[in-house]
């Protein structure tokens, strides 16, 4: 199938200034295939259209995070495993910049599985990623990492520079339990190496919400979540992030193309939810004084009609909530 012709609309603004101290937020299961590269990508990608400086670091030797984008490393750059195992890497020396507008890459290779093993004589093993990212010349309102599907060296690098962690999961029974694992995981590592650091968003992905199956277990995660309030757990102050990411054929087929959901089907249900979460998170974080505000539209540019707006009343809708 070949990809829309249709592109999503980008603002410029007047003011192309972000906050000096970047949010950090790991996305981490140790269950693969659960949309976890699908959400970093278009979460990240979505935060860009709304205006944000984006930086999306790759930290799965598999590479899957630059080929959805369509990035090709040079094998003679520098990537991911370089800025963590040779102090000279700076940051900025590894990066693919302005992937989309507003939006960074730090790429990774299969060179990166070494890493796991030349950390370990390192000095600071799981320090070197938030080292790099706070010596960086560029600077990001976001830094989006993310991990591969396992707890070694390179996952806890993403852990200790991360301030938030998001956790992609599908509704099914199996995945519920997981979390919990996955919960006490982290917990574990704010006691021994970042104790700043907070599991604060549940990402629902391929979601059926029209099943029975679908509803119980979200209803189960929000009981769950509840129950820990005011607990001084680091889920404490979990939830899950809305709008949950409904199954739809054109995410999966985005990556073939090296295109996001906005670049490959904007208007498509993916294209619609991961919109909708990225921008509900840059309003968080901004009334949560994580963020400044985004810049502002400048008056005398001509901004394209955003296919995302409500349309007119007298326009019937479609039906967003079938599966493409």
């Amino acid at each position: 199938m070949p990809p829309t012709s249709h592109s999503p609309a980008r603002l410029t603004t007047m003011d192309t200034s972000v906050a000096s101290n970047p949010v950090v937020v790991a996305v981490l299961n140790q269950k693969g295939g659960v949309g976890k590269t699908t959400s970093v990508v278009n979460v990240g990608a979505g935060l860009a259209l709304a205006g944000r400086r984006v930086l999306l670091v790759d930290l799965d030797p598999q590479g899957h995070l630059g080929l959805h984008l369509g990035v090709d490393p040079d094998p003679a750059a520098p990537s991911a495993y370089d800025v963590l195992v040779d102090p000279t890497t700076r940051l900025d020396d590894a990066l693919v910049k302005d992937v989309r507008p507003g939006l960074d890459v730090l790429p990774s290779t299969v060179d990166l599985a070494g890493a796991e093993v030349e950390l370990t004589s390192a000095a600071d093993p799981h320090g070197q990623l938030a080292k790099k990212i706070a010596a960086a010349e560029r600077k990001w309102d976001v830094v989006i990492l993310d991990c591969p599907p396992s707890l070694g060296h390179l996952t806890m690098n993403a852990l200790v520079a991360a301030h938030e962690v998001f956790v992609p999961m599908q509704a099914h029974f199996l995945a519920l339990q997981g979390v919990g694992r996955l919960l006490e995981t982290v917990g574990r590592v704010v006691r021994s190496v970042n104790q700043q650091l907070q599991v604060t968003g549940i990402i629902l992905c391929m979601h059926e919400k029209q099943t029975t199956l679908g509803r119980e277990i979200e209803s189960d995660l929000e009981q769950f979540l509840e129950s820990t309030r005011d607990s001084g757990q680091p889920w404490s102050n979990c939830r899950v992030l809305r709008p949950a990411i409904r199954r739809n054929i054109k995410l999966a087929e985005a990556p073939s193309f090296g295109q996001s959901i906005f670049d490959y089907a904007p208007t498509c249900p993916g294209a619609v939810d991961y919109r909708r979460l990225a921008e509900g998170l840059s309003r968080d974080w901004v009334s949560a004084g994580k963020l400044s505000a985004p810049p502002q539209v400048h008056a005398s540019v001509e901004v394209k009609p955003n296919p995302f707006s409500a349309p007119p009343s007298d326009v019937v809708q479609p039906d967003l909530n079938q599966t493409e």
